[in-house]
């Protein structure tokens, strides 16, 4: 065994140099080859010197999934941006502000930051902190009148984690957090009413 530390395998990254000359670009505000030459070299320095951890993907695109996850976050985006507009219009009171801990179901850092990503762009809710030993996201809500409020922006944070898990993840990682396989949401939905009626 060799007592010298593993050398780090240098890798070139095409597409993410491009993206980072490209957002290089969007902060210059001007497109010269000045600034393209720069960028590509900035962007080469960067993916080589600080290159980024690789991320596991298990899963795999579910087109259904995906109509779902989009669908209902165009339709959150709506809602949300109505009720603070009019929040703010009225003025009758001032608004509370409240942070809430929200325990993930699953251990995936790529599903926990795309679930923090939906849940901050979405208008009145913002992702404070996450903690990835332990798996939960700190979430910051805008007015919750009362503990109902609470209860439901917890839940939707995790209706929307079933969402991310069913549109990118794989079946064993859908069972692992602890939700009903692909095919059965009907099911899951009605055994939740007979067992909130009993």
């Amino acid at each position: 065994m060799s007592l010298h530390p593993q050398r780090r395998r240098v890798r070139f990254q095409p597409w993410l140099i491009l993206w980072l000359t490209l957002v290089w670009l969007m902060l210059w505000g001007e497109v010269t080859w000045g600034n393209i030459l720069a960028g590509v070299i900035a962007s080469t320095v960067i993916t080589v010197a600080l290159p980024l951890p690789p991320v596991a993907f298990k899963g795999r695109f579910h087109l259904v999934g995906l109509i779902v996850l989009f669908g209902r976050f165009a339709w959150d985006l709506l809602v949300a941006s109505i009720e603070i507009s009019y929040i703010a219009a009225t003025r009758r009171r001032l608004p509370r502000g409240g942070v809430i801990a929200v325990p993930m179901r699953s251990n995936s850092d790529l599903y926990m930051t795309i679930v923090s990503d939906f849940q901050t762009l979405v208008p009145g809710s913002l992702i404070v902190d996450a903690n990835r030993e332990t798996a939960t996201l700190y979430v910051h809500i805008f007015d919750p009148v009362e503990e109902s409020g609470v209860e439901e922006a917890r839940r939707g944070v995790y209706e929307l984690e079933e969402r991310v898990l069913r549109a990118f993840g794989s079946d064993a990682e859908i069972a692992a957090a602890g939700l009903a396989p692909r095919g059965r949401l009907r099911w899951r939905i009605k055994e939740q009413n007979r067992e909130e009626k009993q």
